[in-house]
This record gives structure tokens, sequence and C-alpha cells, in this order.
């Protein structure tokens, strides 16, 4: 197959490992976490586990193992090279260890769609962005059928452990896999990696999920180049929306990165109550100062699930999914003036009311546009382009009043696939490639229900610590469609942390002047330490490194 001369040179990057496990290993077992009484009923045999750590040890032979791995869910930088650590990492406890890839997800552990993983395809992909070694999928493993058409490939290839690499939902079946498998005495392991571009597979245990860094890199990259291209035009307002629909972690970050004149975090529009009307006041704000200082142009950025945290957005999504999800007479009207009208007539007094002052195209979408289960299709609603229509009506009422003399020229952005397949970061190379090995490592020491867990990420590579936190010790219950489920909660933006309280300490001089902004350009993976192998603000805020 050809490459790309990048390809060729990002496949002889060798990733960096912790001291503690370049060697033998030490398994440390540390403090038992207490989990509630809840969560032990659901999973008692794997409940009262504790932490581990790696030290390094004296070098020996394990016992070979087979093992198949999955990936899970939506694409993220580095993949590949957790595949690759795995598999390394096996090869290094025992030769003889045998590595199996599941094609397409966890479909192919259902389906018995697998292909053993070699050096050579091993080989063809190390550094490399992308799922394609062995594809993934949101197939859900929740149901015993599942988890029996898993053990019988597993028994049939003599696997006994599965590695799965995926977010909060992946790896919360992979829980309730582990636990089905030990309860039944099936000899088959389950550890987990944290996955997740969105960056809210985070905690005490789990300082970054893998992707995180590489995509918000990416994204900082095209910022960068459109507030080099509004600097440089001085005519056009660029409204960007970024990847994030529970979380606006992507948003924060790429805002520190980059410096724009206008933020918007989900977290903070929820936590103050804001309305739509506060979120318009804010940019307007911006561009009628900027504007009276001669500059016409700027850059606003917005998480993709931003509407769901306005309140009276957030109100009307909901009556109109109660309203017409499963509404046979909606569904009989022929017209979209009909369905419209419809609409307005099962909306309450208050969302009847915010609804009428939406953009045409908004509201049309809202009313019209539903999935295969009659919901709004909330994240195909262009939340940049409500934004501009909103702040075009406002700037124009404000001009024919006389209070704004500028000019408003809009252009709008997404910024989402971009970031998933990018070539890793070194930082996120060395990660996956970290949490592959350390999975080998936890399952050669007949460890389960474990995700693997690597700290002082902002440390250089050698200093990190790697290990295991079982499954059960993040876990909570949450409502899912009625009903109390176990689930890996998601960590949303705390406005109480360094991250986004240097936002605010700041945004005031982002959003009036220009020479704030920063320009990140693209991803180096040669040169000074601090340019090729730094870890996102969001960390270095979070867990800052204390040089010895």
């Amino acid at each position: 197959m050809k490459k790309s001369l990048i390809e060729l040179e990002r496949g002889l990057y060798k990733p960096k490992l912790p001291e503690a496990l370049r060697f033998g290993v030490e398994l440390q077992k540390r403090e038992v976490v207490n989990v509630a009484d809840e969560i032990k009923g659901i999973f008692p045999c794997t409940s009262g586990m504790p932490v581990v750590r790696f030290l390094r040890g004296e070098e020996r032979k394990y016992e070979p193992v087979n093992v198949g791995v999955i990936l899970s869910g939506g694409q993220a930088p580095g993949g590949h090279n957790v595949i690759a650590g795995l598999f390394d990492g096996l090869n290094h406890f025992n030769s003889r260890c045998r590595l199996y890839g599941f094609i397409g997800g966890p479909s192919g552990l259902i389906d018995h769609k697998y292909v053993e993983i070699s050096f050579d395809l091993v080989d063809e992909c190390r550094n490399t962005g992308g799922f394609d070694m062995i594809g993934s999928g949101r197939t859900k493993l929740e149901t015993e059928e599942q988890f029996e058409k898993g053990r019988e490939i597993c028994e049939q290839l003599g696997i006994k452990a599965l590695v799965i690499i995926g977010g909060d939902d992946s790896n919360t079946n992979a829980c309730i896999l582990a636990e089905y498998y030990e309860k039944k005495g099936y000899g088959i392991q389950v550890i987990g990696c944290p996955k997740t571009i969105d960056g809210d597979l985070k905690n005490e245990y789990i300082e970054t999920s893998f992707g995180f860094d590489t995509a918000c890199k990416v994204y900082s990259e095209l910022i960068g180049n459109v507030q080099r291209d509004a600097i440089s035009a001085k005519k056009y307002w660029h409204f960007v929306r970024l990847m994030g629909r529970s979380a606006s972690h992507i948003t924060l970050e790429c805002a520190l990165q980059t410096q724009p004149n206008v933020a918007i975090i989900s977290e903070e529009v929820k936590e103050k109550n804001m309305s739509l009307s506060d979120i318009v006041d804010i940019i307007v704000d911006s561009v009628v100062k900027r504007s009276n200082g001669g500059q016409n142009f700027g850059t606003v950025i917005v998480p993709e699930g931003l509407i769901e945290f306005v309140p009276e957005m957030n109100r009307l999504i909901k009556e109109l999914n109660d309203a017409l999800a499963s509404d046979d007479e909606y569904n009989q009207l022929k017209t979209d003036d009909d369905k419209r009208y419809y609409v307005m007539q099962a909306l309450s007094p208050e969302s009847r009311e915010f609804y009428v002052t939406l953009p045409n195209r908004i509201a049309k979408q809202l009313a019209l546009d539903r999935d295969p289960h009659g919901n709004v299709q909330v994240s195909k609603i262009e939340t940049e382009e409500l934004l501009i229509d909103l702040c075009t009506q406002r700037l124009k009422r404000l001009k024919d009043e006389g209070t704004f003399k500028g000019s408003f020229s809009a252009l709008s952005h997404f910024f989402g696939y971009e970031g998933r397949c990018s070539y890793p970061t070194n930082f996120d190379s060395n990660y996956c490639y970290t949490l592959g090995f350390t999975a080998a490592a936890l399952i050669v020491e007949k460890m389960t229900g474990y995700m693997v867990s690597i700290k002082h990420l902002t440390a250089p590579c050698d200093q990190w610590i790697a290990g295991g936190v079982p499954f059960t010790a993040m876990m909570t219950l949450e409502k899912r469609k009625g009903v109390m489920k176990p689930v890996i909660k998601k960590t949303l933006v705390d406005l109480s942390d360094e991250p986004f309280s240097f936002l605010e300490a700041h945004r005031g001089e982002w959003a009036d002047e220009t020479n704030t902004y920063l320009y990140p350009g693209p991803i180096q993976y040669y040169g000074p330490t601090e340019l090729c192998d730094a870890a996102t603000i969001t960390l270095q805020l979070e867990h800052p490194y204390h040089h010895s």
C-alpha cells in the first residue's frame, strides 16, 4: 500500500512508556474504593476490589494468553496505538500470546467476525489515526444472549481476556460483561480503556480520555486559521460550532488555546439559567464594542449541544418530543404548514411564545425534521446559524435605533469529523500505547473488571503512573428511559475548576481586543518537548507538574 511521506515518518516514531513498564512489573494493590450499596448489589463479584498500580519489578515470564480487542463507539485519534501497545505488551510478557481483533466493534464479538492481529498488521497502523485496522461500531453489549455469543467465540479461540476500548457507555457495558463472566465462572477477564474526543470520561482516577488532546489541537489549528483570516480581511465574524453534545470540554480547551472573542460554555448557561436572549446579548455586546473601535470582525465558538442547556429551548424540545413522537394525527398531516400549525397548538403558552421568535428555518427544523422515534434531531440543529440569525436581527434593531453604526457579516463553520481520525499527537501516541501496554499487564496479572488508569500525565512519560481502577469505583445510578441503571457518569465542565476560572478571568479582555488571538498552527511532532509532547492546557491546569 502506498503511503504519504508523513505516514512513513510517523510509522517510525517509537512511543514512550513509563519507567515501570519497560522491564519487569510488580503489581501493587492500593486502597479499596467504597461504592454505594446499590452498586454492590448489582455488581457483587466486581465490587470491593482495590485500585492497582505497577512498579518496576523483576523480569519474569507469564503464561501465554489469548486476548480479544474491541474498538467501540466513535473514532478517536490513537486507537491503533492502544492496539499496538496491547500487542507489544502481550509479546513482552510472553511471545506465545495471541491477539484477536473483533471486526466492526462489539457486533464482531456477537457475530463471531474477527481477525488475528499480526506484527505486520500492527506495524501498518502504528501512530496513525482512525479505527480502520479492525473498525468500530455502536452495538451495546447488554443482554445475556449477547454475552453468551461472546463466550462461544472466546471458547472457540481460547480467548481468556477481552479489552474494550470506548467511552463511558462502552465501559459501562464492559463492567456489566465483566460481572456476568465472573459470576458465571467463565474465566474471561474484561479490561477497559478510556476513549472519547469529548473529554467527558474523566474523574479522580482517569485524568483524561485519549483522543481529546489531538482533536482539540486539530480544531484549535482551524480556529486559529479563521482568526487569522478575520484579522486579515477585517470584515467577517466567524461562528464556530465544535463537538460536544453533553459537555463543553472541547470548546473550553479550544478557547484556552486560541483566545476567541466569545466562547459559550453550556454548563455555565445551565448554571446561570441563561436564556437564548442572554447568549445573544453577550455576542452582540462584543460585536458593538469591537465595531466602535473599528473592528468589524471576530470569532465566536460554541459546543454542539448548547441549545439543550438553554432552559426555554430545552423545555420546547421536551414538549415537542412528548407531544409528537407517537402522535398519529400529526404523522398523517400532508403539508409543512399544517404540521407547523399543529405543533403550535401542542405547545404550552410559554413554549409557543418562544417558538415564534425563532428564525424560520430553525422553527421548521424543530417541527419537521425528526428521527425514526419521532424526536427532534437536536444534533443536526445548526446552533451557529441560529445565533447568527438572532444576532443579525438584534443588530439591525440597534442600527435602526442609531446605537450600532458598524457592519456585521458572519460566516458559519462546524468542526467535527475533522478531529476524529487525525494522526495522533505525540501525547496521544504515547498515552494510547501506554494504555494498551498497561492493559496487557493487567491481563497477565489476572485482573478483571478494571479500566486502565494512567496518572501524572503532565509529567514526562517515564514518570507516568500506570495501573487500573475497578469499573465499579466509577459507577453511579442514573435514570435512563424511565429506569434507574448503573452507568459511568459523564463529567461535565466544572465551573469552579482552574480551566474555566482561567477563561472567566480573561474573557472580557478577549471579547474587546484583537491582539489576544493565538494561532496554534498544525500539530508538531518534532522539536522542543514543550511544543511536541505537551498535554492540553486543561490537563496542565487541572494537574500541574512541579519539576523536582
